[in-house]
């Protein structure tokens, strides 16, 4: 089984409560939860966040929508994926954040096809970046999960569940999902007021038209409408 797993907090320090702000009508989480609906190869999807009072509105929001729900710390993440994996005993884990209302079900789908193809432990589009800021995903195996839970980790390592993988290249094979046309200078993610109106906005042109608009989409949007461009940091 796939299960995708999607990092959930009320929390955030630069937007809080970002994760219920409304997106034509429904809370960015759960526009976010839709799209990843829809990829062909994921079979279970769950929001795992804490279980501090504060994300209480969240998960009762995404438990409405019908989507499940998982809680446990709110600072040692890698604990709650591990709990995760004894719970429903997943092959392969998709890990995905709740900032990214435009992510891809497509993208998502094409690197889990790359993992399974090349039996690595860690596949991802976040190694090398081609695509933009808000279309990562993460999979990984459940037994990679495992070994990684088995050694000495830091404080941040158990915050930032992959970040175990990135610094052991020698334990863990890795391997990078990248496109051939780099778009990694654009910011879609969400993290600030500027980029959830960017969010919004691209809801409002794409969604009444095409509900099931892609990057693509987005990208001959932007073509039209240069001005609305966000560059990530560092570009």
């Amino acid at each position: 089984m796939i299960l995708a797993v999607i990092q959930a907090r009320m929390s955030s320090t630069r937007l809080p409560g970002k994760v219920l702000k409304d997106v034509l009508g429904e809370p960015m989480v759960v526009r976010q939860l839709q799209r990843i609906s829809r990829s062909k190869l994921i079979d279970k999807i769950v929001v795992a966040t804490s279980v501090e009072a504060s994300d209480d509105s969240l998960a009762n929001a995404v438990e409405s929508a019908g989507f499940e729900v998982f809680r446990g710390s709110l600072d040692d993440v890698l604990s709650r994926f591990q709990k995760l994996r004894t719970e429903f005993n997943p092959s392969h884990i998709v890990r995905l954040t709740a900032d990214c209302p435009l992510t891809d079900p497509e993208v998502i789908d094409g690197i889990i096809e790359q993992h399974l193809a090349t039996g690595a432990d860690y596949t991802s589009n976040v190694i090398e970046r081609t695509f933009p800021r808000g279309i990562d995903a993460e999979v990984f195996t459940a037994e990679a999960l495992d070994r990684l839970s088995k050694l000495e980790l830091s404080t941040e390592e158990h915050e930032h569940v992959t970040l175990g993988f990135y610094k052991r290249p020698d334990d863990f094979t890795l391997t990078n999902f990248s496109k051939a046309d780099n778009t990694s200078h654009l910011r879609w993610t969400v993290d600030n007021p500027e980029d959830f109106d960017f969010a919004s906005w691209v809801y409002a042109e794409l969604y009444p038209v095409k509900p099931e608009f892609v990057s693509a989409d987005i990208l001959a949007l932007l073509d039209s409408n240069p001005q609305r461009i966000l560059i990530e940091d560092g570009h």
